[in-house]
C-alpha cells in the first residue's frame, strides 16, 4: 500500500501532484515562478481549489513564459477578472505579472534560480516531519526570504507562502517520515 503525507487526499490531481512535483529540487527559472504562482494563488484558500484550476492558469498566464507574462497590461488582468476558469484575485493575478517582472531583473532568468537555491547553500533542507502538526507554518528561512524577494519588487510573498513555495520546490523537504517519498526512502 502506498503511503503519503497526510495532507494528501484522494484526489487523483493531489497524489500525482504530490508523488511527482512537491519537495522535489526544482532549478528552472520557468517552472519555479510557476511554483511561485500557485502559492500565491493558495492564500487563504485550499490547495485543491488551485490544483483545480491549474491547467487554467497556465493557460491564461502562456503556460508562465516569463517574457509574456511580464509584458501583460492591467487590460489584460481586467481581462482575466472575467476568466471564471481561474482565480479572479486581482491583487494575486497582478502579482504574477510583477513578479516575473521581478525575475527578469537579473541578467539570466536561470540567476533567479542560483539565487534562491543560494539560500540553502544549493541543498534541500530536511526537516523531520512526523506528523502534519510538525509543519511549520513559517521558518527564519521563509522569512528572511520573503524579505529579499520583497526588495527585489517580488509582490504577494509573506513568509507563509514562501515557505510554501520553498516545500514545493524542493528547497525544503517536509515529506513525512513515514511517507514513500521521504528521501530516506528513495
Amino acid at each position: 500500500m502506498v503511503k503519503r503525507c497526510t495532507w494528501v487526499s484522494d484526489s487523483p490531481v493531489m497524489q500525482e501532484y504530490h508523488d511527482k512535483e512537491w519537495g522535489r529540487p526544482e532549478h528552472d527559472p520557468q517552472k519555479l515562478f510557476e511554483l511561485l504562482s500557485l502559492e500565491t494563488y493558495q492564500a487563504g484558500l485550499s490547495w485543491q481549489t488551485v490544483l483545480n484550476k491549474r491547467a487554467a492558469f497556465k493557460t491564461a498566464f502562456y503556460d508562465y513564459d516569463l517574457a509574456k507574462v511580464a509584458a501583460m497590461t492591467p487590460t489584460d488582468i481586467e481581462r482575466l477578472l472575467t476568466n471564471s476558469a481561474i482565480i479572479r484575485n486581482r491583487l494575486k493575478l497582478t502579482a504574477t505579472v510583477a513578479n516575473a517582472q521581478a525575475i527578469l531583473t537579473w541578467n539570466d532568468p536561470t540567476d533567479f534560480a542560483s539565487w534562491l537555491w543560494n539560500f540553502v547553500d544549493n541543498q534541500p533542507i530536511r526537516h523531520m516531519i512526523h506528523t502534519m502538526a510538525d509543519l511549520p507554518a513559517t521558518t527564519d528561512l521563509s522569512k528572511l526570504v520573503a524579505r529579499e524577494m520583497k526588495k527585489k519588487g517580488f509582490k504577494f510573498v509573506g513568509p507563509t507562502t514562501v515557505y510554501s513555495f520553498l516545500e514545493a520546490a524542493g528547497l525544503v523537504n517536509d515529506h513525512e517520515l513515514s511517507c514513500d517519498w521521504a528521501p530516506e526512502k528513495q
